[in-house]
């Protein structure tokens, strides 16, 4: 039998590109009419958030399977890769930052926009310059670089200005790093005051502003740019005694992580981009200029404006026939199994459940799997109150939940605290599950009521 002639070379898709097509999907929704205007907004930021994870999680496992035997990158093979990253890469951003022109259009007919520093008037300039002074001039820290000032550590996704500064006195140009504090300290969309909805880039104020930061000097260019690092943490499982010690160990060494990624201004001239290239270690297939604002999920705050008509519906979850009004939910689940579909159904009748058994005197012992969760979570309340009720709790945290590792550890110890028997996760395994089984004495023995779930 003749083979099909044209047969492909691979079995599988590249696992990087085809993590890239997933993210199209969600600037496909950015770009789609069909999406109120402010609802566009979040799809756009939320692209942009994907790719900040995408260079710091999925491009350093592509750099571990660069590596040969000898644990060497091959560099012809990591080259070709990140190569073939940017290709696909390039045509995708230009779109999401031509979508991000045409959305800001569209704003700016309903009074949402980002105004060109250039463009404002006096009175505005002169209540930002009262801003800066008092805002923002008392954190900043510009660092000079020269034989006695090495190139400084930039933090992993800061935003910073790359600034050329002159001596009137002997005409040489010098370098300098101003970086822009970011959220919670200072918002990245700063408000004009007298405009409502109307807001300039904290970097642009910075750049307006530099002669306060270098007294005597001439102010040439400035030019922002932004730092993506390596965030995966290596975690050798079968070679620890402590789990959390580990872990620990790991996130004291993220913020450490090798650069793997450079955005700039498209504007920036190339012998800026050469010298931060060559700084921070990256060459020019990891390097990205582009032609918009650098971090568009700091987008995000413009989806919080209170404006509904650009927003879609309130969505109502409602909650299930068998729950409606039950006064008993011990009794309606033994009447039969209830399957919740959410975001239908409201997520609150798991939390009422949770209440329930943590409050109920019946209920003897609790048993409970957390991967991620809010700070203010009312599932963690009802374990704490739970155990502090005598009740025997156990609950086991993920602390390999991806930038929630922080986050969990911290809860794993203040449920310690509180009397709850808490499980690190499982070796080898990461579990993602949600699990509640509840443990009740009745009439007739005991009884188990359980909920799972799923993402």
């Amino acid at each position: 039998m003749r083979r099909a002639e044209r047969e492909p070379k691979e079995q599988f898709f590249n696992r990087e590109l085809s993590w890239l097509d997933f993210n199209c999907r969600v600037l496909e929704e950015a770009r789609n009419p069909a999406h109120p205007l402010l609802e566009r907004l979040k799809f756009l930021a939320i692209f942009s958030n994907n790719l900040d994870e995408f260079f710091m999680i999925y491009v350093p496992g592509m750099r571990d399977r660069s590596l040969d035997e000898d644990g060497i990158i091959t560099e012809r093979v990591l080259s070709s890769s990140l190569q073939a990253i940017q290709n696909k890469l390039i045509p995708i951003l230009n779109d999401a930052f031509r979508c991000y022109q045409d959305l800001m259009r569209q704003l700016s007919c309903h009074g949402i926009r980002i105004v060109p520093y250039a463009e404002l008037h006096g009175a505005h300039k002169e209540r930002l310059a009262e801003y800066f002074e008092e805002e923002v001039y008392p954190i900043l820290t510009p660092l000079a670089v020269d034989p006695g000032h090495p190139f400084p550590y930039i933090s992993n996704l800061s935003l910073s200005l790359a600034v050329l500064v002159r001596d009137p006195d002997t005409g040489i140009d010098h370098f300098a790093r101003v970086k822009a504090p970011g959220r919670p300290t200072l918002p990245r969309l700063v408000p004009i005051l007298g405009q409502p909805q109307h807001f300039v880039l904290l970097e642009e104020l910075l750049a307006a502003h530099l002669d306060r930061l270098f007294p005597g000097m001439e102010i040439v260019a400035s030019y922002p740019f932004r730092v993506t690092r390596d965030a995966d943490l290596e975690l050798s499982e079968q070679n620890t005694d402590d789990l959390l010690e580990m872990i620990e160990d790991e996130l004291s060494k993220r913020r450490l992580g090798e650069a793997v990624r450079l955005e700039c201004s498209i504007n920036t001239p190339p012998n800026v981009v050469q010298m931060l290239m060559d700084e921070l270690n990256l060459n020019e297939e990891e390097t990205y200029c582009v032609d918009g604002p650098l971090n568009l999920a700091d987008l995000f705050p413009l989806t919080a404006l209170d404006l509904p008509e650009l927003k879609d519906a309130p969505f109502v979850p409602s909650v299930p026939q068998s729950l409606r009004g039950a006064p008993d939910i011990f009794a309606a689940i033994r009447h039969g199994d209830i399957l919740l579909y959410h975001p239908y159904h409201s997520f609150g009748c798991v939390t009422d459940f949770l209440r329930r058994v943590a409050d109920d005197p019946q209920v003897l012992t609790i048993k409970h799997t957390l991967y991620r969760t809010t700070g203010d979570s009312p599932v963690l309340q009802a374990l704490i109150d739970a155990a502090t009720a005598g009740k025997q709790v156990a609950c086991l945290v993920e602390l390999k939940a991806r930038f929630d590792e922080a986050n969990n550890i911290n809860w794993a110890r203040q449920l310690e605290k509180a009397g709850v028997h808490v499980v690190y996760g499982l070796m080898g395994l990461k579990t993602h599950c949600k699990v509640t089984l509840a443990v009740r004495r009745e009439e007739d023995g005991l009884r188990r009521y359980m909920h799972i779930g799923t993402g």
